[in-house]
């Protein structure tokens, strides 16, 4: 979603206020790419989007939801390894330097504290994929990934849509999407397993034993 206005200012003011009021639930002093992943992975509106290393939880997210099993999914798969290749220099730098094949919070603190400053390190916008740090048992279940445009009001498809070859989309047919979560279910991976706590034990729960009927086909 494209939002109007000053953006990269409506930002500031959000992450400026989420690190006032939870210091108490953040380690203090924590980096300027943790604090961001913290408030991405609690809601709070930012220019991160969620990502997975794995086809298994992305086929998860394309049939949890119950409600939409009458209409065909979609997985978005895009080569990260030749985003990086876009980088600017000084971000492949620290690729190669650390012999990675992509960026954690760690390497990204060294080069860039601000989202402003990442606005400045090109002319040009980029995307850069990061490993979030390991908050939560949820993030390494999940096999996360973070992409981050350079830009505020810049969005991902179009800059994709720029860029042949560097993405596409595996549709998920609706008459399969059943017999998908089924395997899925079968193959322990769930809401239990993806949300550990409470919160994700009753979402499987509600979920694995609402009735058949009951599903929109």
């Amino acid at each position: 979603m494209r939002l109007g206005g000053d953006f990269a200012s409506l930002e500031k003011h959000l992450l400026r206020n989420f690190r006032k009021y939870a210091l108490s639930d953040v380690e203090h002093g924590g980096s300027f790419w943790k604090w961001l992943a913290v408030a991405q992975h609690h809601g709070l509106p930012t220019r991160l989007l969620d990502w997975t290393f794995s086809p298994l939880v992305a086929l998860h997210f394309a049939t949890s939801n119950l409600n939409r099993f009458d209409v065909n999914g979609a997985i978005w798969c895009v080569n990260f390894i030749e985003v990086n290749k876009r980088l600017p220099r000084q971000l492949r730098a620290s690729l190669e330097e650390e012999g990675s094949l992509n960026l954690t919070a760690e390497m990204l603190d060294r080069i860039v504290t601000s989202l402003s400053a990442l606005d400045s390190l090109a002319s040009e916008d980029f995307v850069v994929f990061f490993d979030p740090p390991a908050i939560d048992a949820r993030i390494v279940n999940q096999s996360a990934l973070f992409s981050v445009m350079s830009r505020a009001n810049s969005l991902l498809n179009d800059w994709l849509h720029t860029q042949a070859g560097l993405a596409r989309k595996i549709i998920v047919p609706a008459r399969l999407k059943r017999e998908i979560r089924d395997k899925l279910d079968k193959a322990n991976i769930t809401e239990r397993i993806l949300f550990p706590g409470l919160d994700g034990l009753a979402s499987w729960l509600a979920r694995y034993y609402t009735p058949r009927s009951a599903v929109r086909l």
